[in-house]
């Protein structure tokens, strides 16, 4: 056997022996001869660099050192999941589900494992990139980290695709975090706070040697990808089982809701068994079509619901009340508490939401209150312990008065909270305007963050988000923390930030009640911020899914004569306020004013292919088939209750080939 041959085989033969061990904890041979044919390997692979192999098995001690962790957009986003606390909510799910696809439907549920999400890249069999979920649209390359994690495959086995990607999540066992922290305390050091928060951390960790040596495991949930060779949920999980990847196993088919009922109850009682943290259940719809027939909203997939178990409650002294003013005005009260622990981090304040929920729950300064994590992420009061209320306490007296630049509140008819209305002079507003417009979803002005931000501000040189396309690298330099190196990116990140598009630009600008989705449904029909500008109520509202709400919002915005002033100023800059030449090109109105349908699965694009071409033609792309429906697109295996439905309402149902006719594609 030659040098390459002994190389491959024991690559081959460890890669067999780490599956064996860390994925099936099944371990063939022991530790020490583990390790004398890693040492063997790493021997032979440092003589003979001319077959190094970037997924060897020899990897897993890490190494390399990665100073800045590059942000990588998802090639398909990460969505959030909508979550549910009782038997009702995931009935009510399951109805909604009812409408919207044919056939039986079933569930598969899984374990909603606590650590940190990440998305893997296989090409050809090998581990190719590692991206944290980031703000779900983009994340950071964690590779080198990743790479460390025995469970993670970096060849695969068997029948897998020649490229996809798999999600899931990185934890962080108790029984090695209870471990690393007993390490930690005879060395002298602090104990980590959780084992959630230490997996995360561990990703960002510049030297992969470190990430080496915790006992990270990455348990997979998720294919994503083109055409797989895939028609379940659980098929892909068992799929991917016999690829290499490290499973639960914990994962059940449910044939009704109550089988999923009977899941969660077993789980809410036995979850303190298993070895890492888990918050609840994910179901799941099966079945991939009616997952792809069921769709997204703006945040989350329809097919797919988080049951999360009941919350950890405790109690715990309020010290004070203090309020806090938002970008938009809305004032948030907040309880200081004495810190406590809850569900394993230290809680030292809460939200109380508004005045009306302070006078629901009586709540004052001096209480002892009970104190739960609302879906264990936000810390809420839920109540107050009466019994060990002062009898001398005084009732809560919302204040009346902004706290920052005392202009007396205001508070609209049928609005919850109070607003101050000093738009251009309240510090916090401006500060919190203009980190809105350089976040992530909108401008992504790199090298430019919320601090950063405030420090402008507070030094007067600038006072909304206009003021950032005049800075010079010499006006930076001299603020704290500041170098020639940070303030040059910060310039080029602001100068970079003109090729944004429109949409994301006007997601920016801050206008109440225009978020992503509604953003792009406004740039879309409009294409212009002139012709935005000009619209009244009554054409806002012609628009799909813009409601009353949102029009007069839309049209106070652009009643300021500042933000009117503002505008005109970032049109001067060269700021992207009108859809570009390219993507008018790929949109016309041939379809205006037609709403479709699309069931079943299709050859010639894909269906999210064929949904953007209706919506880059004007037309709107509906879930659900109705009066108002004017076309259902149909392709292999269309429900037989959907074309009933559509036959019985005068619908008309057209092919694949007879659509992209319309559209002369």
């Amino acid at each position: 056997m030659n040098i390459e041959q002994q190389i491959t085989s024991l690559r081959n033969e460890l890669r067999e022996h780490n599956y064996n061990y860390y994925v099936l904890d099944n371990p063939t041979i022991s530790d020490f001869e583990f390790d004398q044919k890693l040492k063997q390997l790493q021997d032979l692979e440092k003589a003979h660099p001319e077959f190094h192999d970037p997924n060897s098995p020899t990897l897993r001690v890490g190494g390399e050192i990665t100073k800045n962790f590059k942000t990588i957009p998802h090639t398909f986003r990460m969505y959030s999941l909508d979550n549910s606390y009782s038997k009702e909510d995931l009935e009510d799910w399951e109805k909604r589900i009812a409408k919207m696809v044919d056939g039986n439907v079933e569930f598969t549920c899984e374990l909603k494992y606590d650590g940190a999400s990440i998305s893997l890249t296989y090409e050809n069999g090998k581990l190719v990139k590692a991206v944290t979920r980031g703000d779900g649209f983009q994340g950071d390359d964690v590779t080198a980290n990743v790479k460390t994690i025995r469970s993670v495959p970096l060849q695969l086995k068997g029948d897998y695709p020649s490229l996809f990607e798999i999600r899931g999540e990185i934890v962080l066992p108790f029984e090695g975090f209870t471990k690393m922290n007993a390490e930690r305390v005879e060395a002298g050091e602090e104990p980590y706070r959780n084992p959630r928060n230490t997996a995360s951390g561990s990703l960002k960790l510049q030297d992969s040697a470190e990430v080496a040596k915790r006992p990270l495991e990455c348990l997979l949930y998720s294919l994503v990808g083109e055409r797989l060779p895939i028609k379940t949920q659980f098929e892909s999980l068992e799929k991917a089982r016999l690829w290499g990847f490290k499973v639960p196993n914990e994962a059940k088919l449910a044939k009704s809701l109550d089988e999923v009922l009977t899941f969660i109850n077993y789980w809410d009682i036995h979850r303190h068994e298993l070895p890492y943290e888990t918050d609840g259940v994910v179901v799941k719809v099966n079945n991939l079509q009616q997952q792809e027939e069921l769709g997204y909203t703006a945040k989350s997939p329809r097919w797919a619901m988080a049951y999360k178990f009941k919350a950890e409650q405790v109690s715990t002294v309020l010290n004070q009340i203090t309020y806090q003013v938002g970008r938009t005005g809305a004032i948030t009260p907040v309880a200081n508490l004495e810190a406590v622990e809850l569900a394993g981090t230290i809680v030292k304040r809460a939200s109380l939401h508004n005045a009306d929920q302070i006078e629901k729950l009586d709540v004052r300064e001096g209480d002892t209150v009970f104190v739960e994590k609302g879906g264990e992420i936000i810390p809420k009061i839920i109540g107050v312990d009466f019994t060990k209320r002062d009898p001398n306490s005084q009732s809560t007296q919302y204040i009346i008065e902004c706290p920052e630049c005392s202009t007396p509140l205001v508070r609209t008819e049928g609005e919850a909270q109070h607003y101050c209305p000093n738009t251009e002079g309240c510090p916090p507003q401006i500060i919190g305007r203009i980190q809105h417009f350089i976040s992530r979803k909108a401008m992504d002005i790199e090298g430019l963050g919320g601090e950063t931000v405030a420090l402008l501000v507070n030094n007067g040189l600038i006072n909304n988000y206009a003021d950032l396309y005049l800075l010079k690298a010499e006006q930076i330099i001299p603020l704290e923390r500041m170098a020639q190196k940070s303030a040059e990116n910060i310039v080029n990140g602001i100068e970079a930030s003109k090729q944004i598009p429109f949409e994301r630009v006007l997601f920016g600008l801050g206008i109440r009640y225009v978020g992503e989705t509604v953003a792009k449904k406004l740039t879309k029909h409009y294409k212009t911020i002139d012709a935005l500008i000009n619209a009244s109520e009554a054409d806002l509202v012609t628009v799909d899914e813009i409601g009353e709400r949102i029009a007069q919002s839309v049209v106070s915005f652009f009643a300021s004569e500042e933000n009117l002033t503002t505008i005109e100023r970032l049109k001067s800059y060269g700021v992207q306020l009108e859809i570009s030449a390219d993507e008018l090109a790929n949109q016309t109105d041939t379809l205006s004013g037609q709403i479709f349908v699309v069931s079943g699965v299709f050859t010639k694009v894909s269906r999210n292919e064929l949904k953007k071409l209706i919506e880059d033609n004007g037309g709107k792309v509906s879930s659900a088939i109705s009066s108002k429906t004017n076309f259902v697109v149909a392709g292999d295996n269309m429900g037989p209750s959907k074309r009933t439905k559509a036959e019985n309402l005068g619908v008309a149902i057209i092919s694949e080939d007879e659509f992209l006719e319309m559209i002369n594609f």
